[in-house]
């Protein structure tokens, strides 16, 4: 599993210290699972894949790919192929603009030093 977290989301104190805190222990605790990555997208990115708004790839138990975005009140799953290869390729360029998995973490961790 792959996720990147734009850095506004890990900076947004809902919940207060306490609960921020443990949502970055816990996002630091998922990246180190052997199947997982997390990546951080920085504030300072001018530009990235996702300006779009944000979405979700699927691989289904029957082998097809799927792609799944919800902004605000309005839910969609996308099913066609060709659709679905732009998401791909959009997560792909996100991907390569966002912090490494190993970067994300320290980041993580410095976020962690500053509450």
């Amino acid at each position: 599993m792959s996720f990147i977290i734009e850095e506004a989301v890990l900076r947004r104190p809902i919940g207060g210290a306490t609960v921020m805190r443990g949502a970055l222990e816990r996002i630091l605790a998922i990246g180190r699972l052997r199947s997982v990555e997390v990546q951080v997208m920085p504030i300072g990115r001018e530009d990235n894949g996702a300006l779009g708004g944000p979405f979700t790839l699927i691989d289904t138990d029957k082998g097809q790919r799927i792609a799944y975005a919800e902004i605000q009140d309005d839910s969609r799953l996308y099913t066609d192929t060709t659709y679905v290869r732009t998401l791909e390729a959009r997560y792909g360029i996100l991907r390569s603009q966002a912090l490494t998995p190993h970067e994300s973490s320290a980041f993580i961790e410095q976020l962690m030093g500053e509450a």
